[in-house]
């Protein structure tokens, strides 16, 4: 049974996350933390950063270590498979439409209406994780009296370096591991 519950949940993350895997985060959320309570909120923050630093889409890497997590290896194929399942036969049936329909009009206006909708996933998928990051809350939970000051300046000098010296993320991620975990263990919270 938990099988098929994992495949049911990842499939419909892979159902519905247009827009790529930062799309997916709220959806990814609303899955193992809100409707069936597998992860916490702290190990959910947890997921999404060892899925970014993993090569590969953040939605696959999150089913992997969900069902991995849950209901170890098979769990682990079950949970990718469900992910990565609506995606294939989207693609099927998109690319026989379009391929048969491409310079139509209607075609075109359909994928002009879709951009606005998803900016507006990924720019809720950053908000809910900097809020985790910065007060380890959602917006509806927020107190700012639990701003995180490590965190806070480690946004901010990130934030500079990407800007400023266009640095790459992986420099970036790595730096901020090292700093925190260094800035953590002196404050003897490691």
């Amino acid at each position: 049974m938990i099988y098929l519950r994992l495949f049911i949940a990842f499939f419909q993350v892979g159902l519905f996350s247009f827009g790529g895997g930062y799309a997916a985060v709220p959806l990814i959320q609303s899955q193992i933390v809100e409707a069936h309570h597998w992860l916490e909120m702290s190990q959910f923050a947890d997921l999404i950063t060892i899925a970014e630093m993993t090569p590969g889409p953040i939605a696959v890497n999150s089913a992997t270590f969900v069902g991995q997590h849950i209901a170890g290896l098979p769990g682990a194929i079950i949970c990718t498979l469900g992910c990565i399942m609506p995606s294939f036969i989207i693609v099927l049936i998109l690319s026989f439409l379009y391929m048969k329909y491409r310079s139509l009009r209607t075609m075109q206006g359909i994928l002009t209406g879709l951009r606005p909708a998803i900016v507006a996933m990924i720019a809720s998928a950053g908000l809910s994780l900097l809020l985790l990051a910065l007060f380890n809350a959602s917006l509806f939970d927020l107190k700012l009296t639990d701003f995180r000051v490590v965190e806070g300046i480690l946004f901010c000098v990130s934030l500079f370096l990407l800007r400023k010296f266009k640095l790459g993320p992986i420099p970036i991620i790595f730096g901020s591991g090292i700093v925190g975990t260094v800035i953590y263990a002196i404050m003897g919270k490691v």
